[in-house]
């Protein structure tokens, strides 16, 4: 797999394996992306050019994914659109992106015979409740609550049809909620630490006491390369690093590394719909494959994660005015 083909790696997700990618492997990467508002170029900046090549364009593009699968060893799919907000205001393009998109991969991959592998995400289960001693396992059936997790259950389910149908190498890794670099400032931790950091009160739906399981955006890396290296054809990971806290304590945690009272936030308006509690069960991940995370302090990876966002303003507030003018709008 020495030419991989990275769909969305200039995107939060996507550009940190990127990263991760140059620096523990001698892979040559090609970065596909189509620089939606959640793609940034400045993401992958100081990467070696010798190393990785950027495209600009779809995944719906079917000549130009069929060219680079044509290129590619292994091709590793990021690109989605992920915002529940976004996808309760406008759906459509998370019907393009994540089921159009993803089928047009999976015809380019059957066609060329490519190693594939697909980034979901663990919301296509559905939430737990809060007091629920169980977590989200390979065989949780799906239950998604939104346009946008809908729509990745069903571009999980096209790739496991693919594999079945067609015999289309491929695997799929349904992953917690990520932090770290390079994180759009309209994402949760994000949006608050640079809220503090400009000197606007941090912003928590409801009473916060929705859980999701945190893990940080280089463990996540690690174990996507574990499953490409290692992972069985046809076969579903769950990637987690039992991170599991509330959004009030993120908040207050956030406030607190940052020197503010940590009642130093406002409540806003809940999103609808708003999915209690995420938890995954990582077993088969580490029993079968031998993944461990790296990160297992939640408050130390959001302390490196603060301080990557205070030493790189230039790269988050191009779009910070427009997303809280968003946010303004509905109240939030």
């Amino acid at each position: 797999m020495s030419r991989l083909l990275v769909t969305g790696g200039a995107g939060f997700i996507g550009s940190n394996f990127v990263h991760h990618v140059v620096g523990n492997t001698d892979h040559h990467v090609t970065v596909l992306d189509a620089l939606t508002y959640a793609g940034n170029r400045a993401s992958l900046a100081g990467l070696p050019e010798d190393r990785v090549a950027f495209v600009h364009g779809d995944i719906t593009d079917a000549a130009l994914v069929d060219e680079l699968f044509s290129e590619a060893d292994a091709v590793v799919h990021y690109a989605a659109e992920s915002h529940n907000d976004n996808s309760l205001h406008d759906p459509r393009p998370f019907l393009d992106t994540n089921i159009v998109g993803t089928y047009t991969l999976l015809e380019a991959a059957r066609k060329h015979d490519t190693r594939l592998h697909h980034i979901s995400t663990d919301e296509v289960y559905g939430d737990l409740e809060l007091d629920d001693p169980e977590r989200f396992t390979e065989n949780t059936p799906y239950n998604p609550s939104s346009p946008y997790s809908s729509t990745k259950a069903g571009s999980d389910l096209l790739v496991r049809a693919w594999v079945r149908s067609f015999g289309v190498r491929a695997t799929i890794s349904n992953c917690s909620n990520n932090y770290g670099p390079f994180q759009h400032v309209e994402k949760f931790i994000p949006r608050q630490i640079t809220n503090v950091i400009r000197g606007i009160r941090p912003k928590l739906y409801g009473a916060g006491e929705n859980v999701r399981d945190w893990i940080h955006a280089d463990d996540h890396s690690s174990a996507v390369l574990t499953i490409l290296d290692k992972g069985v054809i046809g076969e579903t990971y769950l990637i987690g690093a039992d991170g599991e806290r509330n959004n009030k304590d993120v908040v207050e945690l956030i406030l607190q590394i940052m020197g503010q009272p940590a009642d130093a936030y406002d409540h806003v308006t809940d999103r609808a719909g708003h999915d209690l509690r995420y938890a995954i069960d990582s077993t088969k991940l580490r029993t079968e494959l031998g993944w461990a995370p790296s990160f297992g302090d939640f408050e130390s990876g959001l302390s490196a994660t603060i301080e990557w966002y205070r030493d790189n303003e230039s790269w988050w507030a191009p779009s910070k005015d427009g997303v809280e003018a968003f946010y303004a709008e509905k109240g939030q």
